[in-house]
């Protein structure tokens, strides 16, 4: 079985690169900026010597993704929020989870005028974006997080926060390591054309990775997904990737140099696994838009950088969180509507509309007796989390190596970045078999594939970098696994109960487990409170809306077709 890392060197303030299984990140902080050294690109055509990179951080300028389409979606969609009727009366809505989801939900809830108690069962906000500081004061955090131009509602998030400079932006790149070659990168460098021009050329230019046969026979394979749109991409739901190349005769090597990496990134699992719709849904995204997939990095950790804004904005028009506050039950009376949280300190909340941003294991265990039986509640069995281990190593040294993101395509690391200190983070994954071992063990093994990657730097022996401390942060479910079979097992933001909704990158929206699917969905999920409260007082929402903000929420739930 295949296992990946994701590996980021950082500073004293540590941030999180994008959701994603294997990914090494940056997490930068005040003193980032420091000693740099000049940018140097490596192309799949640069002499064999030069590739072994030397690269200090730099940060390039936020992309101009704002004339994109779906940012104005998104844009659209945030201000369907403050365009709604205010009512008559503020309903007090209930949120149980202050993740990303359910942060989003209560502050698109006082967008449109009501009040949201948002309740956290720990004493850290962020979910699957939490971090804590160690007595030395440094920052670990559950997963590594990377921004892209492609998640337009995050970017209108970040804008309606204004907080946008808190994002450090990469160069339009994406390097992978040579296996056959440790030390060695091969680099996808993006021009700046329009796309998919842009990712074209990319992938053209660099003969390394792919032959030329290679590219072709991929190519080839592709185009069914590209006549067939919208309809070829939901029908591969059934198919693995790995099943689907052997049905569209795409080389074997194009999912060893490629997919393995890609589905690590997409959903810590491998591609014997992961659903084709996953990846289809990803490509389109990154190669419909100019800078879809530019990255960028937290300047800081996301409790702090990201989510303390988001509660910041709640609390100053009137909203509530609630830390330390979990739910032991949720009460319900005999026709099933929801009539309190039931929390785990003894007392009972009630409020006039509840939501459910939790993950969706937790959802499938707090599920009242008197729902179980309904299809809607029962589907979502399908629906199970991913195991996950986050691993942060100090070493005695600065460590020099890319400024990037980094697919390392290995049997352990999949993705890393390096920054300007020696704090490497790394996702291990997939974690099952690994997930019940002692930290010792999976810091040895850890140890031994960086040594495989980086040689000259690291030895598992500790004969040349040594670690002075470490961290192992263990998830044992965390986004949902995307099989086959999933996309139908997908919660809408509404249920069947009228005052009970939902949020969490597991339900139906465009953007699958993902940062910008959690933000998506709470935005739904704090919609759809806010039209059902002025449909339950006699005012039809539609017609307070325009045209734009009427196609975004339409488009928000549907993933869109391949576009290549």
């Amino acid at each position: 079985m295949r296992r990946a890392y994701g590996m980021s060197s950082t500073s004293r303030s540590c941030a999180t690169p994008p959701t994603s299984c294997a990914t090494l990140g940056s997490h930068a902080g005040a003193l980032r900026r420091t000693h740099l050294k000049p940018f140097t690109p490596v192309t799949g055509n640069t002499p064999r010597s030069k590739r072994n990179l030397q690269i200090q951080c730099r940060d390039f300028p936020k992309p101009a993704f704002e004339n994109e389409k779906s940012f104005k979606e998104a844009a659209s969609l945030s201000s369907a929020a403050t365009a709604l009727p205010r009512p008559q009366r503020s309903l007090r809505v209930a949120i149980a989870g202050a993740g990303l989801a359910g942060l989003s939900a209560a502050k698109y809830l006082v967008d449109a005028g009501h009040t949201p108690i948002l309740l956290e069962a720990r004493d850290v906000l962020g979910g699957k974006v939490a971090a804590w500081k160690d007595k030395d004061g440094d920052w670990y955090e559950t997963g590594l997080h990377i921004f892209f131009g492609a998640y337009p509602n995050l970017m209108n998030l970040f804008k309606e926060l204004g907080i946008e400079d808190r994002l450090q932006w990469k160069s339009h790149s994406m390097i992978f390591a040579v296996r056959e070659s440790p030390g060695e990168f091969s680099r996808f460098e993006f021009p700046d054309l329009p796309a998919p021009l842009n990712g074209i050329v990319a992938i053209l230019r660099n003969n390394q990775m792919l032959s030329w046969k290679e590219k072709i026979q991929f190519a080839l394979g592709l185009i069914p997904a590209i006549l067939g749109g919208q309809d070829y991409v939901e029908a591969q739901d059934h198919l693995t990737v790995k099943q689907w190349m052997l049905k569209q005769g795409v080389p074997e090597r194009v999912n060893d140099e490629v997919f393995i990496a890609m589905a690590k990134a997409l959903n810590f699992i491998d591609p014997e696994d992961l659903s084709m719709v996953c990846v289809l849904i990803a490509l389109n995204r990154f190669l419909q838009e100019r800078h879809g997939s530019k990255m960028a990095f937290l300047d800081g950790a996301p409790p702090e950088r990201l989510c303390q804004p988001v509660v910041d904005y709640i609390r100053e028009r009137g909203g509530e969180v609630r830390m330390q506050a979990g739910i032991r039950r949720i009460e319900t009376a005999p026709d099933g509507r929801v009539t309190g949280f039931k929390m785990a300190d003894g007392s009972s909340l009630q409020a006039d509309a509840y939501m459910s941003a939790m993950p969706v294991d937790i959802v499938k265990k707090l599920v009242p007796e008197p729902w179980a039986d309904q299809p809607f509640f029962r589907k979502m069995d399908k629906l199970v989390g991913v195991p996950v281990i986050n691993i942060h190593l100090w070493f005695d040294r600065k460590l020099s190596t890319v400024d990037h993101l980094l697919f390392s395509r290995s049997p352990l690391l999949s993705e890393y970045h390096d920054d300007n200190r020696s704090m490497l983070e790394l996702v291990f994954a997939p974690a099952e078999e690994w997930i019940g071992r002692s930290d010792e063990d999976i810091i040895h093994a850890t140890m031994k594939e960086l040594e495989n990657l980086f040689p000259g730097e690291i030895k598992a022996d500790g004969s040349l970098a040594k670690v002075r401390k470490s961290h192992v942060v263990k998830t044992p479910l965390s986004v949902y696994k995307t099989v086959p079979g999933c996309e139908a097992a997908r919660p809408s933001q509404r249920t069947p109960i009228p005052n009970f909704y939902l949020a969490g990158d597991y339900t139906k929206q465009r953007y699958l487990a993902s940062m910008e699917g959690a933000v998506l969905s709470g935005k739904l999920a704090a919609l759809a409170v806010a039209e059902d409260a002025l449909e339950r007082a006699g005012e039809a929402p539609a017609p307070s809306l325009n045209a734009a903000q009427r196609d975004a929420k339409e488009s928000a739930v549907e993933a869109p077709p391949v576009a290549v």
